[in-house]
């Protein structure tokens, strides 16, 4: 038989497909609660179903401007005036992707060269990684160390180097729940204006936070045209099968940002798009804090779960997952032990180790999603319990 290495591009032979996903899978043949993947399993707000609805009856059913539509363009250059002091163009600055994912397929595609290094910091999500090999460039990682995955910038220095293109920045964080402080970002900020980088951060959880503030890096002194901005709908409006993304970036990449994009998926799905500019218009400051707050209060039910489940775990400051150290309940390595607790206990986690470049430094880790109705993560806390009761 032909080694499959043999009829494949040597650029998919350096990663996997997604384990987040695969533990989707999982879950669905074990009927276990999902905690692993995530997508809320609550309805999205009514005004931006209706509006979704209204869009399709009036036959908004064709492809869209390539790059967005103007009203969901002009929408997000108001919020990011309105939330952020951001003053965005939105002919010039601003291209609608489908989900954030192919946002950062198409930056890397367009803004970094073969033998490009881009720097990433780990624990780190997954398509990171693959999206840089897809490029050419090379991924070069920056441990943090648990349990609070805080920057030393004397690190990030050391990483950079001639070949370094640009630097993946991502807060509030997904899988740790950091939310970068300003002295972080004013280091990354630093490296950036000095040696001539480009920062791409990804904002989708720019809303979910719970300690500090959120602070777009493109706002801090310099970095207003050093910095390509991702975030989307998916997570704000629990619409994560929309695939609606954003990027916001300077006239001169966002030319390269959209050709590339063109090519890949032609335009986000028109109707939809609609929707999402009317929810951004009528959704103030009162629909962001009220987001958070609900995600606090199930924050707070995984995390007491966990806790006396026997996990260790610290309280993520922002996005929606929760970390956990599972080595006191258990000597297995991580995939097993989330394919066991997904099995025997009824609710599915994600590996630890699929967020790290070596795989050791994640063998104890599982990570929670907590995108959930309260009910369900009842639910889930007392089959972790009892998880728990039978093993110990």
């Amino acid at each position: 038989m032909i080694d499959a290495k043999e009829r494949t591009a040597r650029r998919t032979h350096g990663f996997t497909e997604s384990v987040i996903r695969e533990m989707s899978r999982v879950a669905r043949s074990a009927d276990a609660i999902n905690l692993g993947q995530g997508f809320p399993d609550f309805p999205a707000p009514d005004v931006i179903k209706e509006a979704a609805c209204r869009a399709i009856r009036e036959d908004v059913n064709q492809y869209a401007v390539t790059w967005g539509t103007p009203s969901l363009r002009m929408a997000l250059a108001k919020k990011y005036q309105d939330s952020y002091g951001l003053d965005v163009d939105p002919e010039t600055e601003i291209t609608v992707t489908c989900g954030a994912t192919e946002a950062m397929a198409a930056i890397m595609l367009s803004l970094v060269n073969p033998d490009d290094e881009v720097i990433v910091f780990e624990p780190f999500y997954e398509n990171y990684g693959p999206d840089a090999t897809l490029s050419g460039a090379k991924p070069v990682f920056l441990p943090l160390s648990a349990p609070d995955f805080r920057l030393d910038a004397t690190e990030l220095e050391a990483r950079v180097t001639e070949r370094t293109r640009a630097i993946i920045v991502n807060t509030p964080n997904n899988p740790t729940g950091r939310v970068f402080s300003r002295e972080e970002l004013e280091a990354i900020a630093d490296v950036c204006r000095r040696r001539d980088l480009i920062a791409f951060t990804d904002e989708i959880y720019e809303h979910i936070y719970y300690d500090g503030e959120h602070l777009p890096l493109a706002t801090f002194d310099g970095m207003r045209d050093r910095t390509v901005t991702i975030s989307g709908a998916s997570k704000t409006f629990a619409i994560t099968g929309w695939r609606i993304g954003t990027i916001v970036a300077p006239p001169d990449l966002t030319g390269a940002i959209r050709k590339v994009h063109d090519f890949l998926t032609v335009g986000a799905p028109a109707p939809l798009q609609e929707a999402c500019a009317h929810a951004m218009t009528v959704l103030g400051r009162e629909y962001y804090d009220g987001l958070a707050e609900e995600y606090r209060e199930r924050r707070e039910v995984l995390h007491q779960a966990l806790t006396e489940a026997g996990f260790d775990a610290v309280k993520p400051e922002g996005a929606y997952y929760i970390m956990a150290d599972f080595s006191a309940l258990s000597d297995m390595d991580d995939d097993t032990f989330a394919r066991h607790l997904t099995t025997e206990g009824g609710v599915a986690s994600v590996p630890g180790s699929s967020f790290f470049s070596d795989r050791v430094r994640g063998s104890s880790l599982v990570r929670f999603a907590f995108c959930k109705s309260l009910g369900k993560l009842e639910e889930a806390g007392e089959r972790l319990r009892r998880y728990a009761s039978a093993g110990s």
